[in-house]
């Protein structure tokens, strides 16, 4: 509330929201620190895809092809950590804000819907931020020889957070808290053995390939991966997959949310 100066020189109330874009700032900022501060996140955004580096990169587990293991695990894990942050983390802490009225409540202020949406995206992209400083520092450590266009690497990164955000939020505003948490924590899985993250997509068979190559995980970490480790140009047709899952979730998640 801010107050103004009326002519006879006394202070009166100017009640009213803050403008907008200090609202959505607000909002990012809370959202950041309430993800930081949940053990459960970071186990997931942090602890996790960490680990899998750090252990694939340094015992020779899976087969990786030729050149360091870490060449072909570094882009991968940082498509799991895309998907640790946009889809898993986001969409748990959604659907439980959701039962606790938290959704319904913040619906109901001066911030719109779409500002909160927004705010959740920005939270969602700082905190990958974070996790791909950190991924890529260790990376480095462990010897990665990165090379590519920095610019598709972002489209890739950008493309994908879009995807599962969409992913995530559809499923936070559909299912029930306690469902939302199993059916992530699931797909988190399931993604992170047949999305091409740490076993390469050719140690399945030619048929199971194709399907597991249109989910948006895989065109994730394929594309991280044609740009980094083979210094490919753009990646037309993972962008393209990617593309298309963002297109689809973010607008089943618009059409279907449902704030109570």
């Amino acid at each position: 509330m801010t107050t103004t100066v009326s002519g006879s020189g006394t202070y009166t109330p100017a009640p009213g929201a803050a403008p907008l874009p200090r609202m959505i700032a607000a909002q990012a900022a809370l959202e950041t620190k309430m993800l930081l501060r949940n053990g459960e996140q970071l186990l997931l955004t942090v602890v996790i895809p960490t680990l899998l580096l750090v252990l694939f990169s340094s015992v020779d587990i899976v087969d990786t092809g030729k050149g360091k293991s870490v060449d072909f695990l570094a882009p991968g894990i940082l498509a799991l950590a895309v998907m640790s942050t946009a889809f898993t983390g986001q969409a748990i802490a959604t659907g439980f804000e959701r039962r606790y009225g938290v959704l319904k409540r913040l619906a109901s202020s001066p911030l719109p819907r779409w500002g909160l949406m927004t705010a959740k995206t920005a939270s969602v992209l700082v905190t990958e931020v974070l996790q791909i400083v950190l991924l890529t520092a260790i990376a480095f450590a462990l010897g990665w020889s990165p090379h590519g266009n920095p610019f598709a690497v972002l489209l890739l990164l950008v493309l994908g957070t879009a995807a599962f955000s969409g992913l995530g939020l559809l499923m936070a505003g559909t299912l029930k808290a306690e469902a939302t948490l199993a059916a992530a924590n699931l797909v988190f899985l399931l993604l992170l053995v047949g999305g091409g993250v740490i076993v390469p997509m050719d140690k399945y068979p030619s048929g199971v390939q194709d399907v597991l190559g249109l989910l948006p995980i895989s065109a994730l970490s394929d594309g991280l991966r044609d740009v980094l480790q083979h210094g490919a140009g753009m990646p037309w047709g993972d962008l393209g997959i990617l593309g298309v899952w963002a297109v689809l979730g973010l607008g089943a998640a618009g059409a279907f949310f449902r704030w109570e």
